[in-house]
């Protein structure tokens, strides 16, 4: 069982839940921040930050600044949050490129930014963004998403190197296609037994935030496997 402080933006959403659910079992006290307007189930022993825009420039230092005022430390910062659009760069708007970088690379990076004072002052603390597959190699509409975490990728790796020799570890994982109800609603005809779950997404990250995982940062893990659950 663990005592710490895990923030985790996209909180409600469909990995985030289950992300947040699992750290909540290890008996981690679970910030779950999230754009919806309510929160979709109880989180007892920890805290609910609905109707946050993580895009508005003050939305993660206050983050930051109620976790502290409730809870005194903060130990790990999950980065879910992030947005997703298919569109060809013909076709399409650069306004689209603009918000995938905001909602994305900055929502990413200012939380980190606001986070990373305390998180310094924990014993062992760590970060996990969600970057993605596509981002290796784009495909034909995906341009402004897949740059967008490529961002991301960036991002971890700086950051890493930024904060080599410190306390905190900086790590992403690259998910393919995550096993949720509106990728199965949104590709009907796929094969889902190829894409990757939630649960097993969130083991993953529970590994990158145990002491077991100190010596890696700044690493960019491939998730790609299907599993049963």
């Amino acid at each position: 069982m663990s005592d710490r402080v895990v923030v985790i933006t996209g909180a409600f959403g469909a990995l985030g839940r289950v992300v947040a659910g699992a750290f909540a079992g290890q008996g981690d006290k679970v910030v779950r921040v999230d754009f919806a307007p309510s929160a979709p189930d109880e989180n007892a022993s920890g805290l609910d930050l609905p109707g946050v825009d993580l895009t508005k420039d003050e939305a993660p230092g206050q983050i930051v600044d109620q976790v502290l005022a409730k809870f005194g430390r903060l130990d790990v910062l999950i980065n879910i949050a992030g947005g997703f659009a298919w569109e060809t760069l013909r076709d399409g708007s650069i306004a689209t490129w603009q918000r995938m970088f905001a909602m994305n690379v900055l929502t990413s990076a200012s939380m980190a930014k606001a986070a990373l004072p305390a998180l310094e002052k924990a014993p062992l603390a760590h970060i996990v963004n969600i970057g993605a597959g596509a981002a290796v190699k784009a495909d034909a509409g995906m341009g402004a998403y897949a740059a967008s975490k490529a961002g991301v990728h960036r991002l971890t790796e700086a950051l890493a190197a930024e904060l080599a020799g410190s306390n905190v570890t900086v790590n992403a994982i690259l998910p393919s296609i995550i096993d949720t109800p509106t990728n199965r609603a949104d590709m009907p005809d796929a094969d889902t037994a190829t894409w990757v779950k939630a649960g097993a997404i969130a083991d993953i990250v529970q590994f990158l935030t145990s002491p077991a995982a100190r010596a890696i940062s700044g690493a960019l893990i491939p998730v790609t496997r299907g599993s049963a659950n």
